[in-house]
């Protein structure tokens, strides 16, 4: 460990008191029916950062209630495109002005660093200015070809009231993926964010209400999957579920949402790899997959945890990806200069050391890391930067979703057994090459099974541009019109103009 760059604690000051989170339902803050609470503890500093009220049936049944009578008022349905893009541009405002106290709390409940949830924030805003540009714009078809008689039109119409389920790796950045959209779209939304990270979608909820969004319209449970998410996912006056997490979670929201048929969205896991050719600029392909591994302490469906080297240069490119991992500032995430923070949860950092040890032990060669690391002067859980070579596609560490700052290396000798390698997994989230090869990097991108390829970057995103998976890492895609498009219904509408039409009975 002595050679890794550890960051010690910062000067930063933990709150004197923890955040409080509770409900908020039909435009008012509630604690749970019965009174139950929980706390949060801090990944990286072990200490108790909110007390929130812990969400039940009666809880999760008021707040569909305000989102049904509220959507079927017309209080945010009925509103215009250019009310609702006004209210969507103030809250983005809003999050501007709140964007520091927000990264705060985000930091504390998730471990992740300041800097990196400070930049999250102001991408979380862009992207409701984004969604209020597409509240404006949207529209829908009209049919003039059908004869002299007939017109036809297709109507865009708000798809109703949406459960939208949130994950802890990235809480207001996946809430401001789902919820914009679907209010630009004219929907009702209850929100449940995870259970270890519910400060900061409160906060929301609270520039929701300064900006003026009626009662009924925004309303957030807070609790666990079970029973909060199995409520908002089986209730029959939900018409959506938009859910981001694992995808074993994933499929039990489909089984749960089947018996009402209402439209589900996921986001789900992926198991990311980066194809790296020989003519590739070796120096952008390491540090892209030093960044694509570590980002977020590796908890990120998006991360580029399987590299694809080819052989004549794994090598070379194995060396430099350890030395430059050496580098990356591990630590305290309340200190700017940090670059991968807190692992969850226990139980989550020895899952990620149980992969670990099993590549060991099946064969493959740690090169960097494989074990916890100590931060002085703090009391939770970090986990070293980690790189696995001498791994086979069989391996779970190569096919499963490790969710830790670990790297496994495979080589590769043609670009179809590349091609083979990627395709081999029940993930299609993302992938990735890199190639000045114009011809490989297009044959790559139309060929990976996957539902967005980056070529000679990694983990660059545009609000403009629709993001999702394919197989196992989920159906329907956020952001980018495609993202407005989840919450609406087309309707059709056929008109006869006059009394033309010939009658069926003489």
């Amino acid at each position: 460990m002595s050679d890794l760059n550890v960051v010690s604690i910062s000067e930063a000051k933990l709150p004197a008191e923890p955040f409080v989170a509770r409900h908020l339902i039909d435009g008012d803050w509630r604690q749970s029916a019965d009174g139950s609470t929980f706390d949060r503890v801090s990944p990286s500093h072990g200490s108790v950062v909110t007390k929130a009220a812990k969400g039940g049936a009666r809880d999760v049944d008021a707040a569909v209630s305000a989102a049904r009578l509220a959507f079927d008022k017309g209080r945010w349905s009925r509103t215009s495109g250019k009310e609702r893009a006004t209210l969507l541009l103030k809250i983005a405002d809003l999050i501007d002005r709140e964007r520091e106290r927000i990264a705060y709390w985000e930091t504390l409940e998730s471990g992740k660093p300041i800097s990196q949830a400070m930049a999250e924030i102001e991408g979380a805003s862009d992207i409701w200015r984004f969604a209020a540009s597409l509240a404006r714009t949207m529209h829908g078809e009209s049919y003039n070809s059908l004869g002299s008689d007939m017109l036809g039109l297709v109507l865009k119409e708000p798809v109703g009231v949406v459960s939208i389920i949130t994950p802890w790796n990235f809480p207001f950045l996946i809430v401001s993926q789902k919820l914009p959209f679907a209010l630009a779209a004219g929907c009702t939304a209850v929100i449940k964010p995870s259970e270890m990270t519910p400060a900061t979608t409160v906060i929301l909820g609270e520039l929701c209400i300064e900006a003026g969004i009626p009662a009924g319209v925004v309303n957030i449970v807070l609790g666990y999957g079970d029973p909060v998410g199995t409520a908002m996912t089986a209730d029959k006056r939900v018409d959506m579920v938009t859910f981001t997490g694992s995808t074993g979670v994933g499929k039990a929201i489909v089984k749960a949402a089947a018996g009402t048929l209402k439209k589900v969205s996921l986001e789900l896991g992926g198991k990311n790899p980066q194809v790296i050719f020989p003519d590739a600029d070796l120096e952008s392909a390491v540090d892209a997959v030093v960044f694509g591994v570590y980002f977020n302490a590796g908890e990120c469906c998006n991360s580029g945890s399987r590299i694809i080297v080819h052989e004549d240069i794994a090598e070379a490119f194995l060396k430099a990806t350890v030395d430059l991992s050496r580098k990356v500032p591990f630590g305290d995430p309340l200190d700017p200069s940090t670059k991968v923070g807190a692992i969850i949860t226990p139980d989550h950092q020895s899952k990620i050391d149980k992969y670990v040890r099993d590549a060991a032990d099946a064969g493959a060669t740690v090169h960097l890391g494989g074990e916890a690391l100590t931060v002085p002067g703090l009391a939770g859980q970090f986990y070293q930067p980690t790189i696995v070579a001498d791994v086979k596609s069989d391996m779970p560490i190569a096919r499963e979703e490790v969710f830790g700052p670990v790297l496994s290396v495979l080589t590769f000798k043609t670009l179809d057994e590349a091609i083979e390698l990627v395709n081999d997994a029940d993930y299609g989230l993302s992938a990735g090459v890199w190639s000045e090869n114009v011809h490989t990097c297009l044959e790559f991108a139309r060929r990976a099974h996957a539902g967005t390829v980056w070529t000679n970057t990694w983990m660059d995103g545009f609000a403009e541009l629709p993001f999702g998976g394919v197989k196992e890492s989920g159906q329907g895609r956020e952001l980018g019109k495609y993202g407005l498009d989840e919450f609406l219904e087309a309707k059709t509408v056929t008109m006869r103009i006059g009394k033309t039409r010939a009658p069926w009975v003489a």
